[in-house]
């Protein structure tokens, strides 16, 4: 354990000798980059001219009118890749070129972070392992087809649940036998201190440029913020912005998959209690004798059961609130976000527009939210198709 990193009593360091070096290796070079004039200049321009920053404030006018309430999208869907994840890949890949390393590892779950890692392997000439759950590579496998494509190596895990959870432990595993040589770009808000400060850093411009949008296009701050919640990187990305305004409704949405009556759900921070997870003092599922319960939700992206710090730490002081929405809500809003508005939102993102259908009635018309679109939804036509059938 050490007590940096800490979110009230949530974060931490809690990992096992062999790593601690390699994670404050790390955290000396984001110390010694994150403000040095050249990599900031450098990551900028790539944000503006690889990945396409900034992304837009949409007024979805069709969907405001079906819920009766103003909503305007930051559309993270826009980015290369089709996801927030390339900010925090850029971010993170960048700063391990200026400390001279020459391979990378990731886990991934809905494919999104592996695929910004494996572009971002392609771009700076790293050699890139990507460890994936088996269930999430045939669930996702187009996003697994485009990692190949960028160079990368699809390690497929097997143990456990074969989703995200056993991704990240096989890739810690990994990560502890090659120290030496290897970065491990980490793709959530969460894990040991110091990635969920690093993810936070580098997810950052979605509320900042938010929150200026906000300001320009409507000419005051949003009543809501809303995203989906899986370990929380493109929720705290957003809600960064918004943090100090505390007239500003921050919401979370976690996956409820088939409800929270079953065990077949991930919403950790509506239903889960305080415990330890891939290094870090969290809210998780775990049963009565701290074992880690299997989840299952409709979104690879969410199918997580765990939550970054932060987010636990905001839920206890009460800045921000979680909640959860089952699959079939997920799919219905899909389907009809998408006729409505002609954009294909992520099942992840999916889950926060669900939660704003639930609002419908209960707001006044000049209500104005926010909500994240983390990603695009072509990878998940296959899901959707099967779920429908």
């Amino acid at each position: 354990m050490k007590l940096k990193g800490r979110y009230g009593s949530f974060g931490g360091f809690y990992v096992p000798e062999v790593l601690i070096p390699a994670l404050e290796d790390i955290e000396a070079g984001f110390e010694r980059f994150r403000d040095d004039p050249a990599f900031v200049a450098e990551l900028d321009e790539l944000y503006r001219n690889y990945a396409g920053r900034p992304t837009p404030l949409y007024h979805a006018k069709r969907f405001s009118e079906l819920v009766g309430f103003q909503v305007y999208v930051k559309r993270e869907d826009l980015l290369h890749g089709g996801a927030h994840k390339v900010n925090n890949a850029l971010g993170q890949g960048l700063l391990a070129r200026y400390m001279g390393k020459k391979k990378i590892i990731a886990e991934t779950g809905a494919g999104q972070h592996g695929l910004a890692t494996a572009m971002i392997g392609a771009l700076f000439g790293f050699e890139t392992k990507i460890f994936m759950g088996s269930i999430d590579i045939a669930r996702q496998n187009v996003n697994v087809h485009k990692m190949k494509l960028c160079g990368a190596e699809v390690v497929s895990v097997t143990g456990g649940s074969c989703t995200l959870k056993d991704a990240i432990n096989d890739a810690l595993r990994y990560w502890t036998a090659h120290i030496d040589d290897t970065f491990y770009l980490f793709g959530t808000a969460g894990g040991p201190h110091p990635f969920p400060m690093i993810v936070r850093h580098f997810q950052s411009p979605i509320g900042r440029e938010a929150r200026q949008q906000c300001l320009e296009q409507i000419g005051r701050l949003p009543d809501i913020v809303t995203a989906c919640v899986g370990g929380g990187s493109n929720a705290i990305g957003i809600f960064s912005g918004f943090l100090d305004d505390k007239s500003v409704r921050l919401v979370g949405v976690e996956g409820g998959g088939k409800g929270l009556n079953t065990h077949e759900h991930c919403a950790t921070l509506t239903v889960g209690s305080v415990g330890i997870l891939h290094g870090a003092r969290t809210y998780l599922l775990q049963d009565e004798n701290g074992q880690i319960r299997e989840t299952e939700c409709i979104s690879a992206g969410l199918d997580y059961p765990g939550v970054g710090p932060e987010h636990s730490y905001l839920k206890d002081s009460g800045r921000a609130q979680y909640t959860a929405v089952t699959d079939k809500h997920v799919v219905d809003v899909f389907n009809t976000f998408t006729r409505c508005e002609g954009i294909l939102p992520a099942l992840e993102s999916s889950h926060a527009l669900a939660w704003l259908v639930t609002q419908k009635g209960k707001l006044p018309k000049d209500t104005v939210a926010v909500i994240n679109l983390s990603g695009r939804g072509d990878k998940d036509v296959g899901i959707i198709e099967q779920y429908t059938k």
